[in-house]
């Protein structure tokens, strides 16, 4: 019986990594837009075109590897996916440019969203190879006790 390719795993150290690189983006994104001096229904779109950015990484991330794995998906679901990815992209950046900031506060929301947008989607890289590794160790597991 052949036994099925496996993909190597993520060490234990690049899953710290990549959970540390997440937090510092978030906690650079935060005290940036914590200290950063606007109105607070300014700070506010900041806060929700930032989460927003983020929610939309997650979801992209995930259509992109269902559609590596072949999983079906309806065209209406990619459209929404990469609408609201480009939306929130958009409107951030638009956000960042319009607000009457000093540069030195704008360059480092700039830096510290973009950080925050490459981490998110290497930290849900990393979320998925786990799950599929688990899925995977089950599944094995399970054939292995029902030839036994």
């Amino acid at each position: 019986m052949s036994r099925p390719l496996q993909r190597p795993r993520d060490t234990r150290a690049w899953q710290i990594q990549v959970w540390i690189s997440f937090g510092v983006a978030v906690m650079l994104c935060g005290s940036g837009l914590a200290y950063l001096p606007v109105s607070p229904i300014e700070r506010a779109f900041l806060v929700m075109a930032y989460v927003f950015c983020l929610c939309t990484v997650f979801a992209l991330a995930k259509f992109v590897r269902d559609r590596h794995a072949g999983l079906p998906e309806t065209p209406a679901w990619g459209l929404v996916v990469w609408g609201g990815f480009g939306a929130a992209m958009g409107l951030t950046a638009w956000g960042l440019w319009e607000l009457q900031i000093p540069p030195a506060f704008a360059a480092f929301l700039l830096v510290g969203w973009l950080f925050l947008i490459s981490s998110a989607f290497t930290l849900a890289k990393t979320l998925r190879d786990a799950h599929e590794d688990r899925l995977l160790h089950s599944r094995s597991t399970q054939r292995s006790m029902e030839d036994a």
